[in-house]
């Protein structure tokens, strides 16, 4: 009992939990997926929403008749009401080398961040995928403990729903690595192609990845999934303190680059947005 204590606290603290229980994830567009849930949609069905009415055809429910309208217009009507469906949430949560960077790490945050986001939705009724990126690598020898559980986590994160989850939710979370090297545009890409119903996608990630992340968001918004991105720094990314004549190496790649750095470059990276352009220019509706 006192490791999995451990481990959901390093994750979201009790009072955290509680707090996140009064919250509700936002979508700007009305759930379109097959599942019942507690998500206003545009189906009719049995609910207690009223949402419109119908003039009644042989072969109705009787039950739905408004008697109330049929007495002043002495024509009979239909109840329609909303049904309700599930909002389906995928996160897309950045797993690369580049993630174990900063103290705390950024993976250790972007993690805390989706299992906050998560817990929400569980909480709210609402599916949720987690999707790491990249995949656990195969060496082609026989594979480690850790290695075959985090293989495990990943399948169990691909579907979870129900408040009731939420533990192994956690710890199939806590499974989860950091190492290799990301493909992003080619991850959200795969990842919109993959979802059966549009929703809301999360995307979690340092976005320092040389070749952009432009044409996967676009082929996110194409699917019709609502976006939200949540950009992870750590604070040495932020506020560097080494200035001067280096030569970095990318911790993905291992590609060298020789650069002079000076302590007037902070300005841009002090600004926030204005770094980033790129997102409002593809996702004009999105927060960031």
């Amino acid at each position: 009992m006192e490791g999995l204590e451990s481990w959901l606290k390093s994750l979201l603290t009790p009072e955290l939990l509680r707090r996140l229980e009064q919250f509700q994830l936002l979508a700007a567009r009305r759930a379109k997926s097959s599942a019942r849930g507690e998500r206003r949609s545009r189906a009719r069905g049995q609910s207690v929403e009223f949402a419109d009415y119908r003039t009644y055809v042989p072969g109705d429910d009787f039950r739905y008749l408004d008697w109330n309208l049929y007495g002043r217009l002495e024509r009979l009507f239909l109840k329609l009401y909303e049904e309700e469906r599930e909002l389906p949430v995928r996160i897309f949560l950045d797993a690369s080398e580049s993630m174990t960077f900063g103290d705390p790490r950024k993976f250790d945050f972007a993690r805390q961040v989706a299992a906050a986001v998560g817990y929400v939705a569980l909480c709210g009724f609402d599916r949720v995928s987690v999707i790491p990126f990249p995949g656990v690598t195969d060496n082609g020898q026989a594979e480690s403990a850790n290695t075959l559980m985090e293989r495990a986590a990943r399948g169990a994160l691909r579907s979870v729903r129900g408040r009731k989850c939420a533990l192994m939710f956690f710890q199939n979370l806590t499974a989860l690595n950091a190492a290799g090297a990301a493909n992003l545009n080619e991850a959200l890409r795969r990842g919109a192609l993959e979802a059966r119903q549009a929703g809301l996608a999360l995307v979690l990630s340092d976005f320092l990845d040389p070749a952009g992340y432009e044409s996967g968001l676009t082929a996110l918004v194409g699917r019709g999934f609502q976006v939200d991105l949540v950009q992870i720094l750590a604070p040495e990314e932020l506020n560097p303190t080494t200035f001067g004549d280096l030569r970095l190496v990318d911790s993905e790649t291992g590609v060298m680059q020789e650069v002079t750095f000076g302590r007037y470059r902070m300005n841009p990276i002090s600004n926030g947005p204005k770094l980033y352009p790129a997102f409002t220019r593809v996702l004009p509706g999105a927060r960031h």
